[in-house]
């Protein structure tokens, strides 16, 4: 006898669907598992077999066969143990046979017989959705499964004795419910930081376009704390986003307890940092930093001292919004939607440049510095800004708080707003930021007057803009212009996104 139980395997945040199939037949006693199981997959045999028996149900003295089917398709994960005895207990006929037919199931079993949480089970419901099945998971995951359609027929045992005695009709499992996560605490304000007013400007800017945003500055200027306070004027994940975001959250395991929040994600690693982490891959090809930012914020703190190489892997993801993830034997693509604001001093000793210092290393010192971020990759950032220094006796006696981010966030909001009503109408999805908007578009939506075309031209004769630097000036000054709720792109606001464009940094583009 042969039975079926259908589960997934995950390609990026993509769940393909897999058939267990499970045989009992005479011959020596013993389990196998076959169709390219990696070793988690293969040790599911222990563990299936101590919770068979702590549920009360013995292996029959037969030889079993299970296979993973398509037998070429790598199966990865402890989300197999599950299926792999719910079709042994249909197979001896400890459930009907046709009480698996219409789920999708992944669970991993304790030996104790209880279900353990697995990662995923938020694709995994959407694709048995999409399938027009239902799902089988863990109780711990049943919240995270209950965002996927309010229509999903979804089952979170404790246990497999919990799930026989669902089939058998002596104990109902209710449906579970949705959660959001907690509020989160108070999040860091802007008001808690004296001067750096047009640091401040900039990082309001870089919030209404979701434009990328390098600062540089001597230590202790304010760097990491303007961008830990960017969170704070950002507007909340909407729905679509939200259950992005949560997906690839859910395949690196990081929704704690199944449940979601609207906060969009701010990830901050150190420059310690291999390609891999940063970018995604390793043994099983997991997401990356960039990935687990999407929709949100990839800050990355002195930013020279990471490897060169990692920061020109930003390239890609920063232009196309994914990162692809090559192997000899698979490809995986996750969604790399990223906002990256980084911080750096302006030479190895941090003072160059600065009143009353003079470096021993003089001039060298600095252009050596810089030069470890490559020309492209500034290229792709719309916003630099020097952040002075800011001395003890400007913080005695400052004054009062300066504006809170309450404040800041809703003129973002309101500039938000008008992106969305602007790209939705010309067809384009609702996310849509002028960061975001393509080449093409923007020169559609920004219209220059004979005043503005003659100023970015005579700055692009100057400063040598390339192509992708031209539309990305436009783009800054698209959203100066939604931030004065203006129309059009005047003089002044493409002034100011030049502006923004050649500070930050004393090397060259093309260096």
């Amino acid at each position: 006898m042969v039975s079926h139980v259908s589960t997934v395997a995950f390609q990026g945040v993509e769940a393909v669907p897999v058939e267990v199939q499970v045989m009992v037949a005479p011959g020596k006693m013993g389990m196998q598992i076959v169709g390219l199981a990696d070793k988690a997959v293969a040790e599911s045999r222990e563990r299936v077999q101590a919770a068979l028996h702590a549920s009360g149900l013995s292996m029959p003295p037969k030889k079993v066969t299970i296979n993973l089917a398509p037998a070429d398709l790598p199966k990865e994960g402890s989300h197999y143990d599950l299926p792999i005895a719910l079709g042994l207990m249909a197979a001896l006929g400890a459930i009907p046979d046709d009480s698996l037919a219409g789920y999708v199931v992944l669970g991993e079993l304790s030996l104790d017989g209880t279900v353990a949480a697995v990662n995923g089970v938020l694709p995994a419901a959407i694709g048995a959705n999409a399938m027009g099945r239902g799902l089988i998971c863990p109780h711990a995951c049943g919240a995270e499964a209950a965002w996927a359609s309010a229509d999903l027929d979804i089952l979170a045992p404790r246990s497999l004795i919990a799930l026989a005695n669902h089939f058998k009709g002596s104990q109902v499992m209710s449906r579970p419910e949705p959660a959001l996560g907690p509020p989160p605490v108070r999040l860091p304000d802007l008001a808690d930081i004296k001067g750096q007013e047009g640091a401040k400007r900039v990082l309001e800017v870089a919030a209404a376009g979701g434009h990328n945003l390098l600062m540089n500055g001597p230590p202790g200027a304010g760097k990491s704390m303007l961008a830990q306070r960017l969170p704070s004027i950002l507007p909340p994940l909407s729905p679509r986003e939200l259950l992005e975001v949560s997906m690839i959250a859910s395949i690196a395991g990081e929704l704690a307890e199944g449940k979601l929040t609207d906060q969009r994600p701010f990830r901050a690693p150190h420059h310690s940092a291999s390609m891999a982490a940063i970018v995604g891959g390793g043994l099983k090809a997991r997401p990356g930093e960039a990935s687990l930012a999407h929709h949100g914020v990839l800050f990355l703190d002195e930013l020279p001292e990471f490897s060169p190489q990692v920061l020109d892997s930003l390239r890609q993801p920063l232009e196309t919004a994914e990162c692809v993830i090559a192997r000899a034997n698979h490809r995986v693509s996750y969604p790399a939607r990223i906002q990256l604001v980084a911080a750096m001093n302006p030479c190895r000793c941090g003072m160059a440049g600065e009143p009353g210092h003079r470096c021993r290393r003089g001039p060298r010192c600095q252009t050596d510095y810089q030069a470890r971020i490559s020309g492209p990759l500034l290229d792709r950032i719309d916003l630099r800004v020097d952040v002075p220094a800011v001395s003890a006796s400007d913080l005695i006696g400052g004054g009062g708080r300066s504006e809170p981010s309450a404040v800041v966030a809703e003129r973002v909001s309101r500039a938000r707003a008008m992106q969305q009503e602007r790209y939705t109408a010309l067809g384009l999805p609702a996310w849509t930021t002028n960061a975001s908007c393509s080449a093409a578009m923007i020169e559609d939506v920004v219209t220059l007057d004979a005043p503005c075309t003659a100023l970015i031209r005579e700055a692009s004769e100057k400063l040598g803009f390339s192509a992708r630097a031209y539309h990305r000036v436009l783009k800054v000054a698209r959203t100066l212009a939604d931030l004065d709720g203006a129309g059009d792109v005047t003089r002044t606001h493409l002034a100011e996104a030049i502006s923004y464009r050649v500070a930050g940094t004393v090397r060259a583009e093309a260096a």
